[in-house]
């Protein structure tokens, strides 16, 4: 799912191109992608983009007369730009926004269709789109603290939560869980001053981080291959492989459709997490320390 750096790269390009332009026409190809009747979608055809803006992972574009389209990709949506010219958007396709400068297009991998089109009109309508989560790239340690112990969770369910903290998903809590040397376990309530403070300078760190390298690696063009699964990441996605600090190989927690990966030494004092389902049919034979398995 496109996280913060992903969003902040997307909004970065969009912004050269459709800002001062025209929505001359949105050619929807899934009937399961626009979930709002009122205004109906009809209204934006001809109407001037007058902003960009981010709500946690979803992408809005303001338009004239108050009215702001709102996009959230979820896990496989993609954004793709193309001239106004360019052939149809293939199998893949879910919508097409076309603007005086080019073409916009919507496009979702896989079977399931998870990614969404919201209009509204107006700034309250748009706050229900809002979970409250703080943006981390502009809160200050208190308010990050604050928000941090407000409620006693795990490291990786707080940050991944939206009503705390703005944008960050499970790629990225992946990263910044493992700069800071914190396990993804460990209870937010007993977190120590200290502990609090290095997760919110590894916080800041990893997304500023990300951020400006996917916009320099889009440069002048538009982000092509945004995914959670990157090269350069130290952990995410890099089960098994050695960790980039400590060469242990990277562990994992597998649960529904998500993983946790982490390194055991760097994160854990060595200690291998329980898998909710592997561990239990390997019982006795589970590894207890990563010294067990190198």
């Amino acid at each position: 799912m496109p996280e913060l750096p992903d969003i902040l790269a997307y909004l970065d390009a969009l912004d050269s191109r459709i800002v001062g332009q025209r929505l001359e026409e949105i050619q929807l190809l899934s009937p399961f992608l626009l979930r709002s009747v009122d205004p109906p979608i009809a209204a934006v055809k001809g109407k001037l983009v007058t902003g960009l803006r981010r709500i946690g992972k979803r992408i809005v574009i303001a338009l004239e007369e108050d009215l702001f389209l709102v996009l959230h990709l979820m896990i496989a949506g993609r954004l793709r730009w193309s001239t106004k010219d360019a052939k149809g958007a293939g199998r893949i396709g879910l919508a097409v926004f076309a603007f005086t400068s080019g073409k916009l297009v919507l496009t979702e991998a896989g079977t399931k269709r998870r990614a969404s089109l919201y209009l509204a009109r107006g700034e309250q309508a748009l706050q229900q789109f809002d979970a409250g989560g703080i943006d981390v790239l502009q809160a200050g340690l208190v308010s990050f603290a604050q928000r941090l112990k407000s409620e006693n969770h795990t490291l990786k369910r707080a940050l991944t939560d939206p009503r705390l903290f703005s944008g960050i998903g499970n790629a990225y809590s992946d990263e910044i869980l493992h700069r800071a040397q914190l396990s993804p376990i460990a209870m937010t309530a007993p977190l120590s001053e200290a502990h609090v403070e290095r997760l919110y300078r590894a916080t800041q760190t990893v997304l500023t981080e990300w951020a400006d390298r996917l916009r320099g690696e889009a440069a002048a063009g538009f982000p092509e291959k945004v995914t959670a699964f990157r090269e350069g990441l130290a952990v995410h996605g890099r089960y098994g492989k050695p960790c980039p600090v400590c060469a242990a190989p990277v562990q994992r927690i597998v649960y529904a459709e998500n993983e946790t990966n982490y390194c055991a030494r760097c994160q854990t004092g060595g200690r291998i997490l329980a898998d909710r389902s592997l561990s239990r049919l390997l019982k006795q034979s589970w590894p207890r320390n990563i010294d067990d398995i190198e």
